[in-house]
């Protein structure tokens, strides 16, 4: 009898998948991702057996997030492709600039990937900062990179994305594919309706977005499908000191305007409270 020592034909390193806290390897990954069974119209039939126990598993997804980052200090969200080179451009510019940005006392949030991802968690770690990173689940897992200090793996796409928002003060965006102008445009939308305040975008690379720029102002701002004004929301540049300037900036306008409604509210609360005591001053007293 031969032994095999564990290493039967196919059960050697393989293939892995992150499922929230559940690791899953080789014949144990599923075909598709918890997105796709939430999402396919064709599952109708299970919907009204299985959706209520996915809202649970949803809640506790937003739940983990919450409790996991909110001690994370004031926090920049940085996108772009998964597929860059490490020696490519944006990498490099990446790299530098989740440096700048842990200098400037910001943590760095990515999708924890690779490419653009991995060197913007590489650039805020051996600069000192706190390196975190938001993996989901993905037909072709790509896993954390090993820069990142704080992970999260999520289910769901609409869970992960609120993080991104939620727990950062800017969004920086490097070249990228789909996902990257999903996360740009999202970030675009919430900051053009009012969902978020003074929400600083930044566009690094600008060889590779002057284009997207150039379509925005001729094509839809030219015809009406957004104001003239929106396009001021995107701040353009290859300048990482610029980038970094552009959001410190931001955020201390952002305080200055909190501080002005505290004050206001503060003597607004005191006017009231003096014209209170006056009245009741003036008003006749009873005498025995």
């Amino acid at each position: 009898m031969s032994q095999s020592n564990g290493r039967e034909a196919g059960r050697g390193p393989g293939q892995e998948r992150h499922r929230g806290a559940v690791t899953l390897r080789r014949g144990s990954i599923p075909s598709s991702t918890a997105d796709q069974r939430l999402l396919d119209s064709r599952g109708r039939g299970d919907w009204k057996s299985k959706d209520a126990w996915r809202a649970l598993r949803i809640l506790a997804e937003f739940v983990e997030g919450f409790d996991t980052l909110a001690d994370v200090p004031s926090a920049v969200s940085v996108f772009g492709s998964a597929r860059s080179a490490p020696d490519s451009v944006e990498c490099q510019l990446a790299e530098r600039l989740a440096g700048a940005l842990a200098r400037a006392g910001y943590a760095v949030i990515t999708g924890g990937g690779p490419g653009v991802m991995e060197a913007a968690n590489r650039g805020a770690s051996e600069a000192g900062g706190l390196s975190v990173g938001l993996g989901i689940e993905l037909p072709f897992e790509q896993g954390i990179n090993e820069w990142v200090d704080l992970a999260i793996d999520f289910r769901y796409f609409f869970a992960r994305k609120t993080m991104f928002v939620k727990y950062a003060q800017a969004f920086v965006v490097l070249p990228g594919g789909f996902g990257t102008m999903d996360e740009l445009f999202e970030a675009l939308t919430l900051v053009q309706t009012g969902k978020v305040t003074r929400f600083p975008v930044v566009l690094m690379g600008v060889a590779y977005w002057q284009g997207l720029l150039d379509w925005l102002r001729d094509t839809m701002a030219a015809t009406g499908k957004i104001g003239p004004v929106d396009l001021d929301l995107i701040c353009l540049t290859d300048d990482v000191n610029e980038a970094v300037k552009y959001i410190v900036e931001a955020e201390a306008a952002l305080s200055a305007e909190q501080e002005a409604v505290r004050e206001e509210a503060v003597a607004r609360t005191g006017a009231a409270q003096q014209a209170a005591a006056e009245q009741a001053a003036e008003q006749p007293r009873d005498h025995d």
